[in-house]
């Protein structure tokens, strides 16, 4: 299995970290090492300063597919869930002014958080679906699948182009604006809606 995450997918997000917003989906991967499942704990690595959560709405591959045509994209996924991008976002900051790769910032043991997932027909509109991150009980990033710039739809039919989507396949869909740090024992919980679907620890 692979992970594939869309960057810049919120203009507001895009504007807060003084990025472009984004003509075609930006795309970058993640190893499965990356997965932390389980509600397990986040245990800050030593070679960055500053890791920044990003709360995402994830899709998970249910079929293999290339070149799909956007039309037919909800059928390669019936199950969503939730997920952090973690960012190391000094040293991504430091790798993006040499001009060099982003995977050490981003594609590090564990950056990649995944809850459980539910049939997505629990939910009656993909394209207008709350979630929330809380830390520490306080609700810290906010968003809305209708402030996408490109929906999941339009990128499984972008990211197919260039890759083959096999089962099981994780698709993290970008996040909203309010990005910030993690400390050892803050406490995240994700929810769509009003349904919690992941509470672990920072350590």
């Amino acid at each position: 299995m692979k992970i594939l995450c869309i960057g810049r997918n919120y203009e507001d997000h895009a504007k807060e970290l003084k990025n472009p917003v984004p003509s075609e989906p930006v795309i970058f991967s993640k190893p499965d090492t990356a997965l932390l499942r389980n509600n397990d704990p986040f245990f800050l690595p030593d070679f960055a300063n500053s890791f920044h959560y990003e709360l995402e709405i994830v899709v998970r591959i249910n079929k293999l597919g290339k070149n799909i045509e956007e039309k037919f994209a909800s059928r390669y996924y019936d199950e969503i869930g939730l997920g952090v991008d973690f960012t190391a976002r000094d040293l991504q900051d430091q790798l993006k002014k040499k001009g060099l790769p982003w995977e050490k910032s981003k594609a590090f043991d564990h950056s990649a958080v995944i809850s459980k997932f539910v049939n997505k027909e629990q939910y009656p509109d993909l394209k207008n679906l709350n979630f929330h991150l809380e830390i520490n009980r306080e609700i810290r990033q906010k968003g809305n699948t209708s402030d996408m710039i490109f929906s999941i739809d339009q990128i499984i039919a972008h990211v197919s182009k260039y890759f083959t989507l096999k089962i099981g396949d994780y698709l993290y869909t970008g996040t909203p604006a309010g990005v910030g740090p993690v400390k050892i024992g803050d406490r995240l919980k994700g929810y769509i809606e009003e349904k919690e679907f992941f509470d672990f620890e920072v350590k």
